[in-house]
């Protein structure tokens, strides 16, 4: 809208014209006779004010301004729309909310229509319901492109004037929002989308299941980088996976390993490593824990494992029926191999019986060990061995393992993949392997 304003004078000489709809002091509205007029001698030549000056209007009160604004915008509708868009689509000509009182029959119309576009809401909410977690308690709404693909689908069933306006009032959207969201740039743009999000799931997909191990977003982007040589952005990861339901493994915290860590009685160690978990060495700090693993029907093994904390890498692991003190002994033993630790390694654990017995002290000291321990009930001082063993479980499936045997097997598979292919966001996107091997290079 121009700026100049037309005085009551200009108004009552514009209302004469026969192509002028309505006039006021701020704004004129134009016949659509007058619109296809002006789009057929534009196309023969002539200027947007020649033509306005030989349909009878006078161009000084018009103003230049407001005559190129006019013919822009019809020329954009005409190129878009066709003479469809030259088409007044508002009921009393101008945008403004009705001021007269709506009759019974509108009344109730628009209430049916609102009874409709609710129980259409809350059907495409149960479908979304259905995917998510049943203890999750957000609010779920329909996004902004939801909305419309809604009031699409019900202009056709409520024959009403002012259609679009109730459905977007109800759906709390905007009226050009919709307008643009139909338009046939916007739908060729979303197929365009769409056929390119089908070509990034598929990618996506291989590195979700490479070498059948569920993955996560930062996991996935790591993998098609080394795996596949392929970079996407980590946003256009997360998106992706969200619209295709792709879902990644969620840890959840343990109550009762907590409560087992809080009831420890023995610290015979003091807390020499005090979180000191990257000390720029491999082979200076070891931690180790043990974990239980569930298989079969409701049978339960034992994994203890020793892992560097600089590289992340699983030095020694052991798999047993029984938590007895071997397991935790075998699992030392299998350090000697390590050629690269460091004279004054220290090995670090929590106050389990195992790591305060007398034998697996004194294999400790024998080795040339040092020993430290974490404060009573304290986990987060043995934070990334505990975060190891959440990765372990989420990406793990022994659910169809039903021997002893075959648990092995799918840790051995599991350990290989962890310390030579799976890479990791602390370590320059690198498996745990090649960042030691870079480390001993630097």
């Amino acid at each position: 809208m121009s700026k100049k304003l037309f005085t009551t004078q200009e108004q009552t000489q514009l209302r004469t014209n026969p192509y002028v709809k309505n006039v006021s002091a701020k704004a004129i509205t134009y016949m659509d006779a007058f619109k296809e007029r002006f789009i057929q001698e534009y196309g023969q030549g002539k200027l947007p004010s020649e033509i306005f000056q030989e349909a009878g209007f006078d161009i000084d009160a018009l103003g230049a301004t407001r005559i190129r604004k006019a013919s822009n915008r019809w020329l954009t509708a005409f190129q878009e729309q066709g003479p469809t868009g030259l088409t007044d689509a508002r009921t009393h000509a101008s945008g403004r909310p009705l001021t007269r009182e709506l009759s019974l029959e509108e009344k109730y119309t628009r209430l049916e229509a609102k009874m409709k576009w609710l129980e259409a809401e809350n059907e495409f909410l149960k479908k979304a319901r259905s995917t998510r977690k049943a203890d999750e308690k957000k609010e779920i709404k329909l996004c902004t492109s939801q909305k419309f693909e809604l009031i699409q689908q019900m202009m056709k069933t409520y024959p009403f004037q002012r259609k679009v306006h109730v459905l977007c009032e109800i759906a709390g959207v905007s009226r050009s929002g919709y307008y643009r969201y139909r338009s046939e740039n916007a739908q060729l743009h979303r197929q365009k989308q769409e056929q390119n999000d089908e070509k990034v799931k598929a990618i996506l997909l291989k590195a979700y299941r490479y070498r059948g191990r569920r993955k996560g977003a930062r996991q996935i982007k790591m993998t098609l980088e080394h795996q596949y040589g392929v970079t996407y952005n980590l946003k256009r990861i997360r998106r992706v996976m969200q619209k295709y339901n792709i879902v990644c493994p969620i840890r959840k915290a343990n109550p009762a390993r907590r409560l087992a860590k809080a009831t420890q009685e023995h610290r015979t160690c003091p807390n020499i490593l005090k979180r000191a978990f990257k000390q720029g060495i491999a082979g200076k700090v070891l931690l180790t824990d043990i974990t239980y693993l569930t298989y079969g029907k409701n049978k339960r093994a034992y994994l203890s494992t020793i892992k560097d904390a600089e590289t992340n890498e699983i030095l020694a692991y052991e798999v047993s029926a029984s938590l007895g003190l071997d397991i935790a002994i075998d699992t030392l033993k299998q350090l000697k191999k390590h050629r690269h630790l460091t004279p004054d390694a220290l090995i670090h654990s929590d106050q389990g019986f195992h790591y305060t017995n007398p034998k697996f002290q004194k294999l400790v000291k024998k080795m040339g060990l040092n020993q430290s321990m974490s404060r009573r009930g304290n986990c987060w001082d043995n934070a990334p061995q505990e975060s190891f063993f959440g990765h372990f479980k989420d990406e793990t499936n022994f659910k169809t393992c039903m021997t002893l045997a075959e648990v092995r097997k799918e840790v051995k598979s599991y350990m290989i993949y962890y310390n030579h292919y799976r890479g990791q966001w602390n370590l320059n996107k690198l498996p745990p392997v090649r960042y030691r091997q870079q480390l001993e290079v630097a």
